[in-house]
């Protein structure tokens, strides 16, 4: 399936909500294809929470791209003693992109994990 995503790694910083994006990230990965939550979510979820390798084939990308198919846009919320949270916002090809999930990793498999191969 060609769900095209991107995964986004920034600080968790003091005043910046989950729920919108931030203005600085560290790292940007663009993912081709199983991007959806229950899907790559999920995967990036355990990752964190099971260790598991992530299988995909994903492409370090120059910070400041942003590609025109992108059907979700994923930020891994880190920093040194604090817990990893992860944002996902479904984009907006007509409007503003919608944020439909903030949570930590474990919330995040406990919703999307039950229909990982539903797409």
């Amino acid at each position: 399936m060609s769900t095209r995503a991107q995964v986004r790694f920034a600080t968790r910083e003091s005043g910046q909500s989950f729920a919108t994006h931030p203005k600085v990230i560290h790292a940007q990965f663009y993912v081709h294809y199983d991007g959806y939550p229950s899907g790559l979510g999920v995967d990036i979820a355990e990752s964190l929470t099971k260790y598991k390798k992530i299988e995909y084939g994903w492409e370090i990308e120059d910070l400041n791209t942003r590609h025109g198919d992108l059907e979700y846009v994923y930020y891994i919320w880190q920093h040194p003693m604090k817990e990893t949270f992860i944002s996902i916002f479904a984009v907006g090809w007509q409007e503003e992109d919608e944020c439909i999930f903030v949570g930590r990793p474990s919330n995040l498999i406990d919703k999307y994990s039950q229909t990982k191969n539903e797409g």
